[in-house]
């Protein structure tokens, strides 16, 4: 399996997945309080665009668009990321 096919994995199958489960998690939290807090909307906007990112880059895999180089420095940093949570 080559570095991109696991940054694709680990994109498609953990991060995403988690995103989305976060999102989910805080717009059910808003609901119930009826009104949502600066940093509840800040947490929002910045998961917003951490899944925008993800799925911009699962593109570019498809597309063969990220040197091998990225590929490894992109991986490294989301396995940094996910080892710390």
């Amino acid at each position: 399996m080559t570095n991109a096919d696991k940054l694709k994995n680990l994109l498609e199958l953990e991060l995403i997945p988690d995103l989305e489960a976060a999102i989910d998690e805080l717009f059910s939290t808003i609901d119930k309080a009826k009104m949502a807090s600066i940093a509840q909307k800040e947490d929002l906007e910045e998961m917003r665009e951490m899944r925008t990112e993800c799925f911009a880059i699962v593109e570019e895999l498809g597309r063969d668009e990220l040197s091998s180089e990225e590929v490894d420095e992109l991986l490294a940093e989301l396995i940094d990321m996910k080892t710390k949570e």
